[in-house]
């Protein structure tokens, strides 16, 4: 049985998640203010197709909404399971995390194989970060106009609303992960 003060509560904090009101979310899930803030009180049971409307205005799918909290504390994602991503240039990602709904995490650990640049990345919205830690090989991180050379061990810190990109240096592929707390713009009220 679906407990409504529980859905509330999951949709009230992925809103608030996405810095969104109660009158924007309404607006892009095309649902009433006054039935959203009743569902977010768990005072209304919302149909299926309201809570569609919702989660697609939340931008999250359905069982987001509905699925049993303690089912998601968990999430093993086996190493066969991993997203692999083989980009021009010979360079290779592989995304380690799983995506959670609400969590705008990433971990992931790319191969550059020598003299391979991986070109720059677009700057991220305000408030986000980026964490890499250099596994093997010779790394030259960029953000912004400063270049940072990084070696086997070596880790760094970023904020990650710049323009970045990442390099190898040295005579041997380069290992490294990268850990990214990626915020959203913020939608316009």
């Amino acid at each position: 049985m679906l407990d409504l003060v529980e859905l509330g509560r999951r949709i009230q904090a992925l809103r608030l998640d996405r810095a969104l009101t109660l009158h924007a979310l309404a607006g892009t899930a095309s649902v009433s203010v006054s039935m959203l803030s009743s569902v977010e009180r768990g005072q209304k049971a919302p149909t299926v197709v309201v809570l569609a409307r919702i989660a697609d205005g939340l931008g999250v799918p359905l069982a987001a909404l509905v699925a049993e909290p303690d089912r998601d504390r968990v999430i093993v994602r086996r190493a066969a399971d991993q997203d692999a991503v083989d980009e021009p240039g010979g360079w290779r990602r592989v995304i380690l995390s799983p995506v959670v709904p609400g969590v705008n995490f990433e971990w992931i650990r790319s191969t550059l194989p020598v003299g391979c640049d991986a070109g720059d990345f677009p700057a991220y919205a305000a408030g986000s970060h980026e964490y890499v830690v250099v596994e093997s090989g010779t790394l030259l991180l960029t953000v912004g106009d400063r270049a940072v050379e990084l070696h086997a061990g070596d880790s760094v810190y970023f904020a990650a609303d710049a323009v970045h990109g990442y390099a190898n240096a040295g005579p041997t592929p380069c290992t490294y992960h990268v850990a990214a707390l990626v915020m959203r713009p913020r939608r316009a009220r």
